[in-house]
């Protein structure tokens, strides 16, 4: 059964526009202000106070999801586990910190047309005037959860469950036929 839950993206022809990001660990925190303050050294990434923002540095992020409730995104797997530094950072406060690395996938949407193939599937006004750079949520895109970051003017970062990754590349790949020349 381990070797199913391997992290590995969708076999799929990467495109101009749409490709798979590298394994990553991914934990999501919940925790009121003293717990996003110590957690903030542990990890060495701040946390967003405002809604719906991520903040990066280095291999790591931390989006906003909701109240209380954070995103950990680290890209470097040779790190030494962030899960331990961060459990006993906390240790002495209330809350809570699973790791949820092998449930989704990542995908990078990047250039002209990626905003006009996310719109495609998702309900989101996705502009840069009302989806700024730095901003993430929790959406859907056809029928599959995601979790939506724009990373720059034209790049979006996808985490999607690993049980929706074939249905939303084939739902991106249909809506580009009609976009991308």
């Amino acid at each position: 059964m381990a070797e199913l839950a391997r992290r590995q993206a969708p076999q799929f022809a990467a495109t101009s526009w749409l490709r798979p990001l590298p394994p990553s660990t991914r934990l999501i925190l919940h925790g009121g202000k003293e717990v996003r303050a110590l957690a903030s050294g542990a990890w060495g990434v701040g946390f967003a106070e405002q809604a719906c923002r991520a903040q990066s540095q280095g291999s790591r992020a931390t989006l906003w999801m909701g109240p209380d409730e954070y995103l950990l995104i680290d890209e470097d797997l040779a790190a030494v586990t962030p899960h331990a530094a961060l459990a006993q950072a906390l240790a002495a406060l209330p809350h809570a910190l699973v790791d949820i690395s092998h449930r989704q996938i990542a995908f990078e949407i990047k250039g002209q047309y990626a905003e006009a193939i996310l719109a495609g599937g998702c309900p989101l006004d996705l502009h840069i005037e009302a989806f700024p750079l730095g901003m993430c949520t929790r959406t859907i895109c056809g029928k599959a959860d995601i979790v939506l970051w724009r990373i720059s003017g034209d790049t979006f970062r996808v985490e999607v469950w690993r049980s929706f990754s074939d249905y939303f590349i084939a739902l991106l790949t249909e809506i580009a036929r009609d976009i991308v020349s």
